[in-house]
């Protein structure tokens, strides 16, 4: 009989483990039955709670983007001005909780598994927007809406990119670097749309 109260923990362990074996990993390419080794439960229970290796992906995704989520409200909690509000969101964006090896080769397989799969697609399309407009919200206040426009799309590829550029040089980046770079391009762009 199984013990009441224990499919949310499992899911969770399930969850945490796909982004400690991606991480580990560097991609996609590892199996449920991995996965579901490193949680401690059954290869059958991990397929049971996410039909395949793809769902249990896409509730990984969903999860960081709910973490990415709380640590954007959090940071805005304490933001004072629109540009205050910019820098907390690269704050979380670049937060211990999204930029660390494991999350950050989690999302690059996040990146790839949006290219071929609907379902990620949607969720990345949900993410961008949310990001987007985050950005736009705040610099709509401090410049026109063209030139906000262009800072945001520009600032998103970059988070996005230092992701990407993190990931593939093998190991963390500096959290505060990236967050300088991105502040940089930010009151550069500013600047010249004067």
């Amino acid at each position: 009989m199984p013990k009441i109260g224990m499919e949310p923990i499992r899911r969770r362990a399930l969850i945490d483990a796909a982004i400690a074996t991606i991480g580990e990993r560097g991609s996609l390419d590892v199996t449920v039955s991995q996965i579901a080794r490193r949680a401690g439960v059954s290869s059958a229970l991990a397929h049971h709670y996410f039909g395949n290796k793809e769902r249990l992906i896409i509730a990984t995704m969903r999860h960081l983007l709910t973490e990415l989520l709380t640590a954007v409200r959090r940071e805005l909690a304490t933001a004072e001005t629109p540009r205050g509000r910019i820098s907390a969101i690269l704050r979380a964006n670049f937060g211990t909780e999204q930029f660390d090896r494991a999350t950050i080769a989690a999302w690059l397989a996040f990146y790839v598994l949006a290219q071929e799969s609907p379902d990620a697609r949607m969720l990345w399309r949900v993410y961008a927007s949310r990001l987007s407009s985050n950005l736009l919200h705040s610099l709509k206040q401090i410049t026109d809406t063209a030139h906000a426009t262009r800072i945001a799309s520009g600032a998103a590829a970059m988070i996005d990119g230092l992701y990407i550029h993190t990931a593939l040089e093998g190991f963390p980046g500096d959290a505060s670097e990236a967050i300088a770079l991105v502040e940089n391009y930010i009151d550069t762009q500013l600047d010249v749309a004067g």
